[in-house]
């Protein structure tokens, strides 16, 4: 049976895959990247546009991760790849997934893990 830290590991792993994988998706505006932030000895991962629309400085929260006890916390999901569904269908079950940008009390109506 597999341990917190191992699932956590593995867990980290996927997540990472998925979020490279949205990043590497070219931007429809020229002058706007999409990159990715990893911090893997905290278990945060994360995806950013930068760049610049005309005088305008993009700089937004593609996407933001993080797994926290052995399930996987988004805390932001700014996409329209609904990234839970990505984590479902790489073996993450919806019981360690954790919408954390609903709150505490919509969260338990979902059909996802409430914390």
């Amino acid at each position: 049976m597999e341990t917190v830290n191992e699932k956590s590991i593995r867990y980290g792993r996927i997540v990472e895959e998925i979020l490279a994988d949205l990043a590497a998706v070219p931007y429809l505006e020229s002058g706007i990247r999409d990159r990715t932030l990893f911090d893997e000895p905290n278990q945060r991962y994360a995806v950013i546009s930068e760049g610049w629309d005309g005088n305008e400085r993009v700089h937004d929260i593609v996407a933001d991760l993080e797994i926290i006890n052995g399930k996987v916390w988004i805390q932001a999901d700014n996409t329209d790849i609904v990234i839970a569904r990505k984590l479902e269908a790489r073996g993450i079950p919806k019981s360690d997934i954790v919408l954390g940008f609903r709150p505490p009390s919509v969260r338990a109506e979902t059909e996802y893990a409430a914390a």
